[in-house]
Order: C-alpha cells, then sequence, then structure tokens
C-alpha cells in the first residue's frame, strides 16, 4: 500500500525496533515524506519500494508509463527517500488456470520490475526486485535464468503457506494443500429445502468466490458448500440445489445434526484469518499444538 502521511507518525516508533521500508507510486508522496522530515529533526532517509503495476490495476504504475521515469527521477534528487527497489503483485494471477498462464503472469511481473529498475540513472546500484503472488510463486523456476546478477529478488507470496479454494483453482495446489480450516457449528437443519445452518457467515468467510461453488465447502463433505451467507449465518447446501430431496441425493438429515462441528476450507484465506484473533496449529491427528497470535492493524 502506498504510504500516506497519517501513519508516519507511528512508523517513526516501530522504526526503532524494526526496519521500516516505504512504498510509493505517486511524486506527492514523495513531497510528504519532505514535510515530515523537515518537522522531524534528525530523522534519517526513508527507504523506499517504487511500485510497478503488472496488470492488477490496484496501485502502481506501468513501466510505459512517463509518470514512472518522473517518479524515479523525483526520489533519485530527494533529500527524504532513497530507492529500495522495485515492487509488483500480480493479484490477477488469481485467475490463472493452468501452469502456461502462471508463467506468463511470472514473466511480466519479472520483465515490469526489471524495466523500472533500469530507469534509475545510477546504473552501478543493486536493488531489490520483489516479485510474486501466491500462484506466480509456484513458477519461480521459470524465471532463473533470466534474473540479472545486480538485482536481489525478493518473492512475496503471502497465501503461500496457507492456500484456499482460490489457489485450488489455479490448478497448481490440491484439495488437500490447503492448511487453513474455519471450525463452525451446525445450528439448525432444514430438510424441506434441504440446507443447515452454520454459525460462519462473511465475517468468518468472507464474500469472496471462485470457479468452486459458494463461500466455502465442508472439508467432510465436500459436495456440500456454503451457498448463501449474511453476517453471521451461514447457510450449507448441495450447489444449485433448493429442490426437493429426490432418490440419490444426499438428504441434510443424514450428513448433518444440530450440535455437529464442522470444518470448512474458505474462499480467500488472507481476508478470513485476518476476522480471527487466534490461529490454532493442528498436528496431522488434529490436535492442537500451538495458538499464534496475528498481529493486527494497519
Amino acid at each position: 500500500m502506498p504510504i500516506t502521511g497519517s501513519v508516519l507518525p507511528r512508523l517513526v516508533k516501530i522504526g526503532r525496533s524494526v526496519k521500516i521500508l516505504l512504498m510509493i507510486d505517486n511524486e506527492q508522496q514523495v513531497e510528504i515524506l519532505e514535510r515530515f522530515s523537515l518537522e522531524s529533526p534528525g530523522l534519517g532517509i526513508w527507504d523506499v519500494f517504487i511500485k510497478v503495476d503488472v496488470g492488477s490495476h490496484r496501485a502502481g504504475l506501468m513501466d510505459s508509463s512517463p509518470r514512472l521515469r518522473r517518479l524515479i527521477e523525483r526520489a533519485e534528487s530527494s533529500f527524504a527517500v532513497s530507492i529500495y527497489g522495485f515492487y509488483c503483485h500480480a493479484g490477477h494471477s488469481y485467475g490463472c488456470r493452468d501452469r502456461e498462464s502462471v508463467d506468463a503472469v511470472l514473466q511480466s511481473e519479472l520483465d515490469g520490475v526489471l524495466a523500472a529498475s533500469q530507469m534509475v540513472p545510477s546504473t552501478d546500484r543493486s536493488f531489490v526486485l520483489s516479485i510474486g503472488s501466491t500462484p506466480t510463486a509456484h513458477a519461480i523456476k521459470a524465471i532463473k535464468d533470466r534474473i540479472l546478477k545486480r538485482c536481489i529478488i525478493e518473492l512475496h507470496a503471502g497465501n503461500f503457506p496457507a492456500l484456499d479454494l482460490q489457489q485450488v483453482c489455479t490448478g497448481l495446489v490440491s484439495r488437500a494443500d490447503q492448511a487453513a480450516r474455519i471450525l463452525t457449528d451446525v445450528c439448525s437443519i432444514y430438510p424441506e429445502r434441504n440446507e443447515a445452518l452454520v454459525n460462519a457467515g462473511a465475517i468468518a468467510l468472507s464474500r469472496e468466490t471462485s470457479s468452486i461453488p459458494g463461500f466455502g465447502q465442508v472439508v467432510e463433505q465436500p459436495d456440500w458448500h456454503v451457498v448463501r451467507l449474511s453476517q453471521e449465518h451461514g447457510i450449507l447446501g448441495l450447489p444449485s440445489d433448493g429442490q426437493p430431496v429426490t432418490e440419490g441425493k444426499q438428504n441434510v438429515g443424514d450428513v448433518f445434526r444440530v450440535g455437529q462441528r464442522v470444518s470448512l476450507y474458505c474462499q480467500h484465506v488472507c481476508i478470513t484469518a485476518a476476522a480471527f484473533h487466534v490461529y490454532y496449529v493442528v498436528d496431522e491427528n488434529d490436535i492442537v499444538r500451538d495458538t499464534w497470535i496475528p498481529w493486527k492493524g494497519w
């Protein structure tokens, strides 16, 4: 996320114990950092990543944009910032459905940050080129022979350790590779519509979707999905169902019971995980071995 002035005082405090790297994609952000430095005597130079847009169109500048070159020149001439590297995130790679398309997106990531780094007037410096999304991280070997010796590659892929249904849809991982599950209770059963109610709704699961139906999938009964949800309520059903139970179709009363606990795979674990105050780490027998407390705040 590109920097804003409102967070700088807090970052100064945090920077006393950890290294802070900022992200910029606009010359006005350099001006903000310069003003803050003038108002804060003794403050050191901020190390910054320049954000490059490689197709997601969420933040950053395309390498074909004249604004990118102007931003690099502005940062190079600034007394308040030093270019640490160039950063991109191919969020659109989540829409890939095969290895070939993921390889192509990964190549565009590398091309984007390399092109940006070559706009720096002083070419004898080394920069960190930060690339990667969870899908493209699985294909990193495809570009190993194209990395310049003077560049340091940083691979960021926040979802890589956990995975989710969106990642399963890329074809690069299997359903069993998912590490994150949400434990929920069956609160009621409705045989007349062949559905069950669980206490995991939009807050627990988010409203993210993928080519896998619904907003979540029952781990123990993979034919059953969270087909609807509201803030706290999730409705388990068979996708495209809503019809009376017929012969050969699973009956909700035979699959679930009130009070039963079931596990759900989520569509996008990054959003889901942000809603919880603790993560229970289990072994292969689902015995809790540790608890992790996530950092909260933006």
